[in-house]
């Protein structure tokens, strides 16, 4: 894998979440401004429970990942992913039909409509899952950058849509996120062609072929789900502890972190295929050199809150309240990002499954006592917040320190830095005036950049050679 394949890689994957962004700001800046309160809340449940149902292949298109992102697209085995597309499609099926028979005997109201929603979403999710990573194994980025820009735009569109013909309730919205991704999957199955009907292996095969993609994936889906219970147990937490009302101010702190969240992880989809194709010994010398890169950024990101929150502030005064939890909430776009990015990559190219595993489950199981003591013991939403900073950092420091572990380099320093910018943005943004707290974190990045000036100017004189050079 060439650099400058990985560079070209990495700018359309960050063209393709630049629309994601353009995007989210939609969905988590413009609509909160023209819809009810409680019809926003409701909105936000779906998309905590909706984030989820990608969960229900149980391994499979993980462990297509994982088996075949050595191959081109025109070496893969069409037949046999085929195959495993129709288990998908079956498998999925069939749980949502299960989920809506449950739903139906336990649910009532607007929380019913909720459950079948989600359980739709459950079969339209997981296919678009299956045709993103058919993409991203074969590393044609310009593909997955061109599905992730339709089906953004046309969710955006579809968003204003609703709003310009007034239609307010939340049910609305969230067929448009459903009606996006159906519409885009089924547009990029055209440019993938032979990956989804048509001959297949015989069942016997079929079945033994799943068995090794959701043994060799399970692992890893499992671990992603752990990783993702980090956040999204804080906001179940919290949606069962507090009203809807409550819940639908945390969801809109939650929602502004993710439009950062969402743009700063976009490299991770370039990273792991292409790791996949480097030498085995390129693999350290990349790790800090992408460290360096991703950390000085992140930090910088961060500089926006206070400008941003002034304009939030302006535009969304009956958010006020979620903004003062932002500030606390933030910088989990650094150690989110960097986990996301870099360690859990490395892992997985090393095979460590089991090992993130181990880490992120430690992790939940921290983080769920914390939000539970938080909202029961001490009814307290910045307890929950504080403690889901913790837990984050915690598990990214234990991954990083796997990962240095394997490839043989230690270095301690940055991450008691790494703790220090994050407590003095914390109190800057939590504890100061806005642009007292902005002087004060500005202060600190001032610092920061100065201890590692060389690190980061070394990193961009190079990039720019590699695509002078391209």
């Amino acid at each position: 894998m060439k650099q400058t394949k990985l560079a070209k890689n990495l700018i359309l994957s960050l063209l393709a979440q630049a629309v994601s962004l353009l995007a989210g700001f939609v969905v988590g800046i413009i609509v909160p401004k023209y819809i009810p309160d409680l019809e926003y809340s409701y909105w936000q449940v779906f998309l905590l429970y909706y984030g989820y149902v990608g969960l229900f292949h149980f391994g499979l298109t993980d462990g297509l990942v994982l088996r075949y992102s050595q191959y081109d697209f025109d070496q893969l085995d069409k037949p046999r992913l085929r195959s495993q597309f129709l288990v998908l499609m079956a498998g999925t099926s069939t749980i949502a039909v299960l989920a809506c028979l449950v739903s139906s005997f336990l649910l009532g109201g607007d929380y019913l409509l909720v459950a079948f929603l989600v359980s739709i979403g459950i079969v339209i999710k997981n296919y678009f899952a299956y045709t993103s990573y058919t993409f991203q194994l074969t590393n044609r980025i310009n593909g997955y950058a061109a599905l992730v820009i339709a089906q953004r735009l046309l969710y955006g569109l579809l968003i204003v849509a609703c709003l310009l013909f007034g239609l307010h309730d939340f049910y609305w919205f969230c067929l448009a996120d459903l009606a996006s991704e159906l519409l885009s999957s089924f547009a990029a199955s055209f440019f993938n062609k032979g990956l989804y009907l048509g001959r297949g292996l015989s069942f016997k095969e079929t079945m033994k072929e799943a068995w090794a993609n959701v043994s060799s994936g399970a692992f890893l889906m499992v671990s992603n789900l752990s990783s993702m219970l980090i956040v999204g147990g804080a906001k179940m937490v919290i949606q069962w502890r507090w009203d809807e009302l409550v819940f639908g101010k945390l969801a809109f702190s939650f929602s502004v972190a993710n439009l950062f969240l969402a743009f700063v992880t976009a490299i991770s989809v370039v990273l792991f295929p292409s790791l996949k194709r480097m030498k085995e010994e390129e693999y350290p010398e990349l790790f800090e050199k992408i460290r360096d890169m991703i950390m000085p950024l992140l930090f910088l990101v961060l500089i926006a809150y206070f400008p941003g929150c002034w304009l939030l502030n302006k535009w969304l005064p009956n958010y006020a309240e979620s903004l003062v939890y932002l500030g606390i909430l933030l910088p989990l776009i650094v150690f989110s990002s960097k986990n996301n990015l870099l360690t859990n990559n490395y892992l997985k190219v090393y095979r460590k499954e089991k090992l993130m595993l181990v880490i992120n489950m430690s992790s939940v199981a921290v983080g769920i006592v914390l939000f539970l003591l938080g909202a029961y013991a001490f009814s307290s939403l910045e307890f929950i917040l504080f403690g889901l900073i913790a837990t984050i950092m915690l598990a990214a420091a234990s991954s990083e320190l796997v990962v240095r572990s394997i490839i043989q380099k230690k270095r301690v320093a940055p991450f008691i830095v790494e703790l220090f910018m994050t407590a003095i943005f914390i109190f800057a943004a939590r504890y100061c005036s806005l642009w007292i707290g902005c002087a004060v974190y500005a202060g600190a990045l001032l610092i920061y950049a100065a201890l590692y000036y060389k690190t980061i100017l070394g990193f961009f004189k190079n990039l720019l050679s590699k695509l002078r050079k391209k």
